[in-house]
């Protein structure tokens, strides 16, 4: 058996580290969720996803589930048995919830992508031009493509449709992307958001969110895929007297709280920027190396994660094994596509300039026992940038 000292470096994209304030807010007694003190928790979570979703106009709705519940919810409440949705191809998740909709019955027309690039605006319109008869019920994009480190332009998404004066609803998945990569409800006109607990809000797995426009809600009063666990109006106006409808995630919700104070703290500017800040010194690091990010376009770099390519013949797996094992750091695998041919180096939620060197030590020295084909050198280029401001102006 294999002793290991220090904690464990969980560098995938996902769930992030949980900061030891957080788990110290969870580590409370249960508090009764009927009572009266449990309204002003409530409210306070509420309140305060407003700000990170960026809203003043949308609704959010806190769920008991992960991010695939949320997903769900935000098609069961707005569309009906073989609805037309149009989707775009980024990566696995964009897949999977093409493949949800599937399963509920409706029917979504996926354009195809590379898996290297992000939703092409420009292929939206084209096919809601031609949508003559507006049978296209919602368009769904995933904001930040954690199998690809790939963030598409919500906004370049939204003037699209706006071009088009078609009247879908607008659906984006920014589960891992908020709280990490800016995200503007309103500015945006984003009808519905999808969202959960375990990436940039720097919570355990288990609940997630959807943020509703008027314009959403209005439509899911005459929605008819079948709902009851993820109908919004009766979280909705039970949300509004700060209760449930059943049993919430208590704990998760503390945690929650805290989360957002955190942010609030930091300013959501400030948080980005430092994501942004540690994606380009990653970046900085694999072109060191003389290794391949996976995202071709520098304006979809993700500030959330970096995918990186293997050289042909290396197998991306043995070299996340061999890591693992020596240095006790996780590093995220490659998905469908790119199974074995790309690693992924989380840099999100709670992290710092120290975290971010330890983690690309990590990678380099996996890289030398794993035998893979590298140049050194890339943690002096990453910790260059870090230290040096000229080298970000470069």
């Amino acid at each position: 058996m294999t002793v290991r000292r220090g904690r464990h470096f969980l560098q995938i994209p996902g769930p992030s580290n949980t900061p030891d304030r957080i788990l110290r807010a969870m580590d409370a007694a249960v508090m009764d969720h009927r009572g009266p003190d449990f309204a002003d928790l409530a409210h306070a979570c509420l309140d305060g996803m407003k700000k990170v979703f960026k809203t003043e106009k949308c609704e959010v709705i806190i769920y008991p589930a992960s991010g695939t519940g949320a997903w769900e919810a935000a098609l069961a409440n707005t569309m009906s048995p073989g609805d037309r949705i149009l989707m775009y191809e980024t990566g696995q998740f964009a897949t999977l919830w093409k493949n949800l909709a599937l399963r509920l019955g409706l029917v979504p027309e996926f354009i195809d992508g590379d898996w290297r690039h992000g939703v092409d605006a420009a292929a939206i319109e084209k096919r809601l031009n031609e949508d003559t008869d507006r049978e296209i019920k919602a368009v769904c994009m995933v904001h930040n493509e954690t199998s690809t480190g790939v963030t598409s332009r919500v906004k370049l998404v939204r003037e699209a449709i706006d071009r088009t004066g078609h009247p879908a609803l607008f659906m984006v998945d920014t589960i891992s992307g908020l709280a990490s990569a800016d995200f503007r409800q309103d500015e945006w006109g984003v009808d519905v958001a999808v969202a959960g607990s375990q990436k940039g809000l720097m919570l355990p797995p288990g609940i997630s969110f959807n943020c509703v426009s008027d314009k959403a809600v209005e439509v899911s009063k005459s929605a008819s895929l079948p709902k009851s666990y993820w109908a919004w109006d009766e979280m909705i106006t039970m949300n509004k007297t700060g209760y449930f409808p059943y049993t919430p995630a208590t704990n998760l919700l503390y945690g929650l709280k805290e989360a957002v104070d955190m942010l609030m703290e930091e300013g959501l500017d400030n948080v980005f920027a430092r994501h942004q800040r540690f994606a380009e010194a990653t970046r900085r690091a694999v072109r060191a190396w003389g290794l391949e990010v996976l995202c071709q376009e520098p304006k979809e770099y993700s500030p959330v994660l970096t995918a990186v390519m293997m050289p042909e013949g290396h197998s991306a797996d043995n070299f996340r094994k061999v890591t693992l094992e020596a240095f006790d750091m996780s590093l995220g695998n490659g998905l469908n596509k790119v199974a074995d041919k790309v690693f992924r180096i989380g840099h999100l939620g709670d992290f710092n300039e120290l975290m971010l060197m330890g983690t690309l030590s990590g990678v380099e020295m996996g890289l030398d026992l794993a035998k893979v084909p590298h140049e050194k050198g890339g943690v002096d280029a990453a910790m260059n940038y870090l230290v040096n401001p000229q080298a970000r102006e470069d």
